[in-house]
């Protein structure tokens, strides 16, 4: 059985999507899972960064604290990163732009393709909630505004269904009662 090249690109989105985290604040990627993706050694993906660490500033790139660690390391049953002498870097959606043009091959180029219409899918995904949210609050807001007319529609059929019955006044001459005595 043979999947057609946009099944498997969807695949693929699918499967980066899973490798990305959301840390400070910001998506990213962590550099083993590059690694695999980019089909390197972490170390040579990690040197290639060192050798061009000008293109890399804090927020394309940085270093997980260790509490960031061991809270990823727990959301997985088995650790896929094995043991690490140093705490993993975690890189932004530019980070991981610019990792292309440090690792200059074909896979790279096209893995990185990959890569960034996974973080605009999940932007979208984002943006598409936002827009959701947005309407649901208009949505409530006309509800709540309707309510107090609402209101007024029940109370004004209760009142035709049960209309208050004012005693009419008699006509002629009323007896005065009788005093005791």
């Amino acid at each position: 059985m043979t999947l057609s090249k946009a099944a498997l690109t969807s695949m693929a989105i699918a499967s980066i999507e899973a490798m990305i985290f959301f840390l400070r604040g910001q998506r990213v990627m962590l550099d083993a899972d590059l690694a695999i993706l980019y089909g390197v050694e972490t170390r040579e993906l990690l040197q290639a960064m060192k050798r061009n660490q000008e293109r890399f500033p804090n927020d394309f790139m940085f270093t997980l604290t260790d509490s960031e660690f061991a809270n990823l390391r727990s959301q997985f049953v088995m650790s896929r990163w094995g043991g690490r002498r140093h705490l993993p870097y975690a890189f932004t959606e530019q980070g991981v732009a610019m990792l292309s043009t440090v690792l200059k091959s074909s896979k790279a180029i096209r893995v990185n393709i990959e890569i960034m219409r996974a973080f605009v899918r999940l932007r979208q995904l984002i943006g598409s909630h936002g827009e959701l949210a947005q309407q649901i609050g208009e949505l409530e807001k006309k509800v709540k505004s309707q309510d107090g007319e609402i209101k007024v529609i029940f109370a004004t059929i209760n009142t035709m269904l049960h209309p208050v019955t004012k005693r009419k006044p008699q006509i002629g001459f009323q007896d005065e009662k009788p005093n005791k005595v």
